[in-house]
């Protein structure tokens, strides 16, 4: 359930914190302001007031705001800092671990600042860093927001800069050879088992300490310290994609502490959705946007070349799968590589000319365009880094937020019959997820997210044929969170929406941010405009 770069281990959907140690006597802080009934297990109530002890802690010491180190590729005027959190809530004063967090201030007056805008892009496993770049590029979406709030972005807890995770030697993750992911045979599904569980146990071996602890509610916790240190009486939120779940988990257990949170293209927070039929539900999706991929391309065959109908589209993408399963183009690109290059166009249609153009380029002729766009940069140390900790951290968090089934013969039945119809993702997404079947670290039940006492109005906005995250998810949590709106951009399905140009959602995201107000009802605006071959 990837929601930002969608680069993965083998294709779909889907850093140095140091350690301090702290000794308050627990006395001296405020009883606790969490919600300790919307937590699950015996721990909740130990956790929250772990929450509101860390929390006034933060406000105390603040943020000691510096210039961001050259590695970071953050500019001034961004500031960069670090907010300290308990490894574990239930344990306040124990082992503690370090955010990196940075900001830029708003860019009205005085008098025009309403606080603090903090931001999550998704991932599990993205980071938040580069949201207060969108002001120094100026970015006209945002102008009118950037006005009112600092705009505030962090790497959640084991990414990046804060205290980041590691399942695999980074290199490794990205030269060892990756199976097609359709299995032919028996032997091809035991050999993708075998690999599901080393990785699990490479997350063990390298990261083992902090896996129980690699949790969506953590996070949530994380994300109250930090609004605390930042000296915030109530969080400002915007989260996109897995940040929407993080969103619904925090206003369930901070109902009191949100000011204004918009939530664009959301996960189902139902707790039968976390995370096993979520992500069965991603692979239908994931198909029908496909679809509308080929739909566009067969209706530009003027440009492309690649038929005019979505089935000779489709041809055309069976027959360079099976090229390339055959022999890998270039020696390096096979059926896994292809998965992880086109699966940017269901994700986002700001994707679809450019890879129309790639595959259009391979089948004119030209097969090192498409090797050049789809093979791996073994060159780019840190990107592989990032990318492999990134693919951690996002296992690791599905597979601590919630049980997963480990009967495999429960997971080759709901994915062979998945891949029937919905062949382009399926198995891609099963073999990501199944590290999760047998995970050696203990696994929560999901928080049942709901409205609390205090939460205020929640601006929720969906395109109606998102892949990465289903359109039944928004009206999922419409429903839970009460008083909220949603907001639909009909006939679109582009991943991750107010970040587009579209005056109808523009303004309200604008106004909602600004003014708080809603409309009295929820509202369905037409798409966004098609992109151009």
């Amino acid at each position: 359930m990837r929601g930002t770069s969608p680069k993965r281990r083998v294709t779909a959907l889907g850093s140095a914190g140091a350690l301090v140690t702290a000794t308050l006597i627990a006395g001296a802080v405020a009883a606790p302001t969490a919600n300790a009934s919307a937590g699950s297990g015996p721990g909740a109530d130990r956790e929250a007031r772990g929450a509101a002890i860390a929390a006034d802690r933060a406000a105390k010491a603040g943020i000691d705001w510096q210039d961001c180190p050259a590695d970071w590729n953050l500019a001034k005027p961004i500031q960069c800092g670090y907010v300290t959190v308990p490894l574990d809530y239930a344990k306040p004063y124990g082992k503690q671990i370090k955010l990196a967090v940075d900001r830029i201030g708003n860019t009205g007056t005085k008098a025009e600042r309403q606080g603090a805008l903090i931001y999550n892009p998704g991932g599990p496993g993205g980071s938040g860093l580069r949201f207060p770049a969108r002001v120094t590029a100026k970015n006209p979406i945002w102008a009118n927001a950037a006005k009112a709030y600092d705009f505030v972005g962090f790497d959640p807890r084991g990414v990046g800069k804060s205290t980041p995770i590691s399942c695999v030697d980074p290199q490794e993750f990205v030269t060892a050879p990756k199976m097609d992911p359709v299995p032919d045979s028996e032997a091809d599904k035991l050999a993708q088992r075998k690999l599901a569980r080393e990785y699990a146990e490479g997350c063990q071996e390298r990261s083992g300490w902090m896996l129980p602890h690699m949790t969506t509610p953590n996070t949530a916790r994380d994300l109250d310290v930090i609004r605390a240190a930042l000296g915030e009486k109530k969080l400002n939120f915007l989260g996109v994609s897995y940040g929407t779940y993080l969103g619904a988990v925090y206003g369930t257990l901070f109902p009191g502490h949100v000011r204004r949170m918009v939530v664009d293209s959301v996960v189902n927070p139902s707790r039968e959705k976390i995370w096993y039929q979520a992500n069965l539900d991603q692979d239908v999706a994931f198909e029908g946007r496909w679809k509308d991929w080929q739909d566009w391309v067969a209706k530009n065959d003027a440009t492309y070349h690649l038929g005019d109908t979505r089935a000779e589209v489709q041809e055309q993408w069976l027959k360079l799968r099976a090229t390339a399963k055959k022999s890998p183009l270039g020696g390096v690109v096979g059926p896994a590589e292809l998965i992880s290059f086109f699966q940017s166009a269901p994700y986002y249609d700001s994707q679809w000319a450019p890879i129309a153009s790639v595959f259009s380029k391979y089948v004119a002729g030209d097969t090192q365009a498409l090797v050049d766009a789809a093979a791996p940069d073994l060159s780019d140390t840190a990107g592989n880094a990032a990318s492999e900790n990134g693919n951690a951290v996002y296992t690791a968090v599905e597979c601590a937020d919630a049980k997963w089934p480990t009967s495999w013969q429960r997971w080759d039945r709901d994915n062979t019959r998945l891949h029937r119809d919905h062949p382009f993702m399926t198995w891609a997404n099963a073999w990501m997820n199944l590290p999760c079947a047998t995970w050696p670290a203990k696994q929560q039940t999901p928080l049942n997210v709901k409205t609390g006492k205090g939460l205020p109005p929640v601006l929720i906005v969906q395109s109606e044929r998102d892949a990465a995250t289903p359109y039944e998810g928004a009206v999922e949590l419409h429903q839970r969170f009460k008083g909220s709106r949603l907001i639909t951009e009909k006939d679109a399905g582009s991943h991750g929406v107010t970040g587009l140009t579209n005056p109808c959602i523009n303004t309200r995201v604008d106004s909602y941010l600004l003014t708080g107000e809603l409309d009295a009802a929820d509202v369905t605006c037409t798409p966004h405009a098609t992109p151009k071959p």
